[in-house]
């Protein structure tokens, strides 16, 4: 018979091979073990629990006593848990638990403070942050986030200035910037809308021209299609004979570095959204020409033309739009269809390509307009910041929430450290969620911050 000391450390071993989970069935293995023993005292071996229980790493051999004392501890253990012990925690957490865990911290702040800014994921996993506009002028320089430091550094100026422009990560590494405005002013139609496009290299942190679009356009909504050429689509611009908005589309190509007129949307619009669809059409939606539009339309890539889908369940203007893992479109937030100037709303709908329809799907907790929409690892929308416009009810939000495509609801998380509009959220590589610059409060002043969300399910 073995010593106390020696069945007590064995005992411990193989307590430390126990799953914490499920005593019941544990109790009823371990008896089975023991019913197994043959009527010559020949020992079972922890190799054959093993076997039959995966997880497990030894393979002593065990007395039957040993086993029955086990069976005494695994049904204390149906009183007394253990504490400290159990699965690891899971890379994906649920919608409850990072509803839960404040998870917002301040990075590093940027250079410059900016609104109206773009920020693009690099193919090396920094952020390339570029132009923007503060203090009613529109911001040449850049600067890059680097992840792995948390912090920022200048990098090179763009060769205009401009705010409210587009940036485009093309298939070479290289990024797109096209149009926006060159000034902001309070002043109606003093705003000078851009032609101009240029081209950061991230291996020498410098700009280069890209020619000029066909048409000078400031907030177009831009798709980059499967082929590498990217599409950009409706604007502003103040100087056109037959109102600001426009029809007009037009194609970049990389591999010539030119700018090619293709068909025109069926409706002029500004503050619309263009999405990618996997089957490699562009979706349009929504937008502003003499009033709110609740059309919708698809471009063909290979035809160069345009085609109405189904309409919105109402018209939306200036929303954030997402392709959601399965396919579908999801679009929310924005100016509301009706009233004066740009209040917010809190409706969302989700646009299905295989059948070409709409449907409107559960309301935001709050109603905003100027916020973010970001795609998550794990398939779930968050949305961030923004701002309300209803004269003593104006303000700049901190919330954040998130959309479940499963359930088709939001839930609302954990405040992010400031509250901003017009600000830019990237998903980084690590599945933390990068929140710069934007607006803090009615009086327009643009923030320099920056901060992380940590739990959002990435890898």
């Amino acid at each position: 018979m073995m010593d106390d000391a020696r069945t007590l450390r064995l005992l411990t071993e193989v307590l430390d091979e126990l799953p914490t989970t499920a005593p019941d069935r544990l109790l009823g293995s371990v008896l089975d073990d023991v019913q197994a023993v043959p009527q010559r005292g020949r020992r079972p071996s922890i190799r054959h629990w093993r076997n039959t229980h995966p997880g497990a790493r030894r393979s002593k051999l065990v007395p039957v006593g040993l086993i029955l004392g086990v069976v005494a501890v695994v049904a204390l253990l149906q009183i007394v848990p253990r504490t400290g012990v159990g699965p690891a925690a899971s890379a994906s957490p649920s919608a409850a638990a990072v509803a839960t865990a404040p998870a917002w911290t301040a990075t590093g702040s940027m250079v410059t403070p900016r609104e109206g800014h773009t920020a693009t994921l690099l193919q090396d996993g920094r952020v390339l942050v570029a132009g923007g506009l503060v203090v009613d002028t529109g911001l040449a320089s850049a600067e890059l986030y680097d992840p792995r430091t948390g912090s920022w550094t200048a990098t090179g100026s763009l060769i205009q200035g401009r705010a409210w422009h587009t940036a485009t990560l093309l298939q070479n590494g290289t990024v797109l910037v096209t149009g926006g405005l060159s000034t902001a002013s309070t002043t109606p139609g003093a705003d000078i809308e851009l032609a101009s496009a240029e081209l950061y290299d991230p291996r020498t942190g410098s700009w280069t021209a890209a020619g000029s679009m066909t048409e000078a356009r400031s907030g177009p909504s831009v798709a980059l299609l499967p082929d590498g050429r990217v599409l950009v689509t409706g604007g502003w611009a103040s100087t056109e004979p037959f109102g600001p908005k426009l029809a007009s589309s037009e194609l970049f190509d990389p591999a010539t570095g030119t700018w090619t007129a293709t068909g025109s949307m069926t409706e002029r619009r500004h503050g619309h959204s263009a999405t990618l669809l996997p089957n490699g059409t562009v979706l349009v939606a929504g937008g502003y020409d003499s009033g709110r539009s609740a059309s919708a339309e698809l471009y063909d890539p290979i035809t160069g033309t345009w085609t109405y889908t189904g309409s919105l369940p109402e018209p939306f203007l200036g929303h954030s739009d997402i392709l959601l893992l399965n396919g579908t479109v999801l679009i929310a937030g924005g100016d509301v269809p009706s009233g004066p100037g740009a209040i917010g709303s809190a409706h969302a709908a989700v646009y299905d390509p295989d059948i070409g329809t709409w449907t409107a799907t559960g309301s935001m907790n709050t109603a905003r307009l100027a916020h973010a929409g970001t795609l998550l690892p794990d398939g779930r929308v968050l949305v961030s910041g923004g701002r309300f416009n209803g004269g003593r009810q104006s303000a700049t939000y901190a919330s954040v929430e998130l959309y479940d495509p499963a359930t088709r609801t939001w839930t609302a998380i954990a405040d992010m450290t400031a509250a901003r509009s017009g600000h830019t959220a990237t998903m980084l590589p690590d599945g933390h969620l990068l929140v710069v610059g934007g607006v803090s409060d009615s009086a327009g002043h643009p923030l320099a911050s920056a901060e992380l969300l940590a739990s959002t399910g990435g890898s």
